[in-house]
């Protein structure tokens, strides 16, 4: 790994416009070697435009990039050697095998057939794709799919790399083995930008986010401090059935120092400063019509911050996924 350079991405004032949709709005960061930098937002937020022209896919209407200590702006695959891509959904070639998809991206790059050869298999071995070396790229599972790419993504050594979406339309196991192979990419020393708009995986993955909303940045900082001011936080949750028409209004009546949210099918979210009595809570809503099946404590977390910052409720996030279009 490269780590002479203690920046490794530097952008200021980035923008993209296409026809009359503004999708990137003056975007500015820094990413530092070795950090893993996430970028979380809705589907149409600008994450994958950003990402393109980071990449060199996208030309910038202005602004500047710098990566690895390269200046992009002008010359957008002047840092290709430095740089491997995972887009969001792959570009390897489904008639090849696995092995021969990842020798054909170590060629582009100029490694020779002995050192290419040797370093396919090592990452078929690695990402737990040795046994599916010989057969056809398109016969993989979505999950084997997404691995193999992240392979062909660090064939060459790169000292940067971007994800797109990683983990997006994959199973719930396969996601899981992903984080784990970005986790130990990190901590190999490889730089990566993630984009996601999975709030848990970039809280459990990233050293710093920035919550990106309609083309700007809203926030951006470390994951520590992002959680710092709901850390003394309590949350319950309670799921309900039947007659809760107006219980909120009657909640915040009845129990003062505790916030009532009426969330979807039946649930109430209660927060406050304090540890929350569970008992007077349920006995008040089965008073009042409401049927309680279960009562849950939660542990706030990075989607509280995301909701009360961008306003964009998590549900919507789950739901989305950006497939190419504008203001990706």
């Amino acid at each position: 790994m490269n780590d002479d350079k203690r920046t490794a991405i530097q952008v200021r004032d980035l923008a993209k416009r296409f026809d009359d949709l503004e999708a990137v709005k003056g975007v500015g960061f820094e990413v530092s070697s070795g950090e893993l930098f996430g970028f979380l937002g809705p589907n149409g937020a600008g994450k994958t435009t950003t990402i393109n022209m980071l990449t060199g896919l996208a030309r910038p209407d202005a602004g500047t990039i710098q990566v690895g200590g390269i200046d992009c702006t002008k010359n957008p695959r002047a840092a290709q050697h430095l740089v491997g891509v995972v887009p969001d959904e792959s570009n390897l070639y489904p008639e090849l095998t696995g092995f021969e998809n990842l020798c054909f991206c170590a060629s582009l790059y100029g490694m020779k057939k002995r050192e290419r050869e040797a370093r396919a298999r090592k990452l078929l071995s690695d990402f737990g794709l040795a046994r599916a070396s010989e057969r056809k790229f398109g016969g993989y599972s979505k999950g084997m799919k997404r691995r193999l790419t992240i392979a062909a993504g660090i064939i060459h050594h790169p000292d940067i790399l971007f994800l797109d979406e990683p983990t997006t339309g994959i199973d719930v196991a396969s996601a899981r083995q992903l984080r784990q192979l970005i986790s130990d990419l990190h901590r190999a020393g490889t730089t990566i930008f993630l984009t996601t708009h999975y709030i848990e995986e970039a809280e459990r993955l990233c050293d710093r986010i920035a919550f990106i909303v309609s083309g700007r940045i809203v926030r951006l900082d470390t994951v520590e401090n992002l959680l710092q001011p709901i850390q003394k936080k309590h949350v319950l949750q309670v799921s309900c059935e039947n007659h809760l028409d107006g219980i909120e209004r009657r909640l915040s009546e009845s129990f003062f120092g505790l916030e009532f949210t009426i969330l979807e099918n039946g649930v109430i979210r209660v927060e406050a400063d304090s540890p929350i009595a569970v008992g007077p809570l349920v006995r008040f809503l089965e008073d009042h019509g409401a049927e309680v099946f279960e009562a849950r404590r939660m542990r706030p977390s990075l989607e509280d911050i995301f909701v009360t910052i961008t306003g964009v409720e998590a549900k919507a996030m789950h739901n989305e996924k950006e497939k190419g279009g504008k203001g990706k």
